[in-house]
Order: C-alpha cells, then sequence, then structure tokens
C-alpha cells in the first residue's frame, strides 16, 4: 500500500509541476517591459525616544555608585509623575570605569571612578518630550545621548506609497513603450519590495552644566517612508 500510494503522488504531483513551469515558460516568452516604481509619503511622527543618563564621579567605586542610584531613582520619580508606565522606562546601560592619571616613568594611578547609568525613555505624547527632558535634567540626568521621532502606526501610509509606487511604474512603462513604437498590455507580474520607514533622527549628545531655566521647545517635523514595487507588463509591438 505504501508503494503504491508513492506512486499515485507521483502521478497527481508530476503534471502539476510541469504545468506550473510551462506557464512560466509561456510568461517569459511574452514580449514584456520590467519596470521599478517607488513611492514615497510624509508622514508627521507621533511618538518618540529619548536616551538619557546620569554621570557620577567619585574617590571610590561605592560613592560613585550611591550617588548615582540616588539621582537616577529621583530621575524616574520625576518622570513617573508626568504619567510614564514602567514599561516606558528601561535600563540600556549601565557603566563602571576607573579614571587613571598617567606620570612618566610612574605605574598608572586611579584618581576617581566614574558611573554611567543610560536609560530609554518611550514618549507615546509628542507634548511631553519636552516637559520629559526638563524633569530628567532638573532631578539628576546630566546627558541626553539621543531624541529619535518616530511614527507607531504607518500601515495606511505605506499603503499608499505602494500605489504611488504603482502608478508611477505604468507611467514609466507606457512612456517605454511608446518609444519603442508599441503599447503597454496588460500587467504580468508585481513585487512589493520592504518596507522603508523613515530612519530616525539622533540628536547629539548634550550635557547639562545646570538645571534649565526655561521650557524645552521641541518640534518634530515630517517623515518619509518609501516602498520601491517591481512590475512587468505586455508589450504590444506596433503594426
Amino acid at each position: 500500500m505504501k508503494i503504491r500510494f508513492g506512486v499515485v503522488l507521483a502521478a497527481i504531483f508530476t503534471p502539476l509541476t510541469a504545468q506550473t513551469q510551462d506557464s512560466r515558460a509561456t510568461i517569459d516568452a511574452i514580449p514584456q517591459i520590467a519596470v521599478t516604481g517607488r513611492g514615497d509619503v510624509r508622514v508627521a511622527p507621533d511618538r518618540a525616544t529619548i536616551q538619557m543618563s546620569v554621570q557620577t564621579r567619585a574617590a571610590t567605586v561605592a560613592a560613585a555608585a550611591a550617588e548615582n542610584a540616588t539621582k537616577q531613582q529621583s530621575v524616574l520619580g520625576a518622570l513617573r509623575a508626568l504619567g510614564l508606565g514602567n514599561d516606558q522606562l528601561s535600563t540600556i546601560n549601565y557603566n563602571v570605569y576607573p579614571e587613571q592619571r598617567y606620570d612618566q616613568g610612574k605605574e598608572p594611578v586611579i584618581v576617581a571612578y566614574n558611573v554611567t547609568n543610560t536609560i530609554l525613555v518611550d514618549v507615546r505624547k509628542l507634548d511631553q518630550v519636552g516637559p520629559v527632558i526638563d524633569a530628567a535634567l532638573s532631578h539628576g540626568a546630566n546627558v541626553i545621548t539621543s531624541l529619535q521621532f518616530y511614527a507607531s502606526n504607518t500601515e495606511s501610509a505605506r499603503r499608499s506609497a505602494i500605489a504611488t509606487a504603482i502608478e508611477k511604474a505604468r507611467a514609466d512603462a507606457e512612456a517605454a513603450a511608446r518609444a519603442a513604437h508599441g503599447s503597454l498590455g496588460t500587467l504580468l507580474e508585481i513585487n512589493i519590495g520592504a518596507y522603508s520607514p523613515p530612519s530616525p533622527r539622533p540628536m547629539m549628545t548634550v550635557r547639562a552644566a545646570a538645571v534649565a531655566q526655561a521650557d524645552t521647545p521641541i518640534n518634530p517635523g515630517e517623515e518619509t517612508l518609501f516602498v520601491e514595487v517591481s512590475t512587468r507588463w505586455r508589450f504590444i509591438a506596433g503594426q
């Protein structure tokens, strides 16, 4: 019975495979125009991520770590008071390194220890970005490594970009067909490329020398996302 089952499968699948190959060969034999189109859409960011750190320096590791912990707890408390939940606050780096002095002809001497505790803040309301930065700086944060804006829902914009890309591809294909003294036929194939979201815009590192006295202005601007679409069209030769 197993042998018969295997024979039956072979009898079923072999014609289907051959039919698929023949169908592909038929399509490939048709005169075609291959065109790639790109659709770009501007989107407005609605969220932001901020990397901020507390850096401390002391003569001993214990002293630097203790001071750092106190300040970082104050920063986290201030951010929670603004309504940010624990799912929006995450530690992404904790670094301890000795600061050494090098004198010619002598062994290096440790003069202090530096501790850096970095958190990532996911801000889900853009009007909170400025207050978040101000609150963090006023409660002990002294380094902001990056500020990046992003759009949380880009599905509608992505589909709009796909439609634009196909329209551009068709227009180019029609122009090519006319230039070749023919006309454009039906669409034979379409492949949608990978979606390319807007690239984050990094912010330069900022070190706070003192507590800010004015509200921090924030302008997220707009970002561009794009999608590339590859198409193949039937080419109808002129008479």
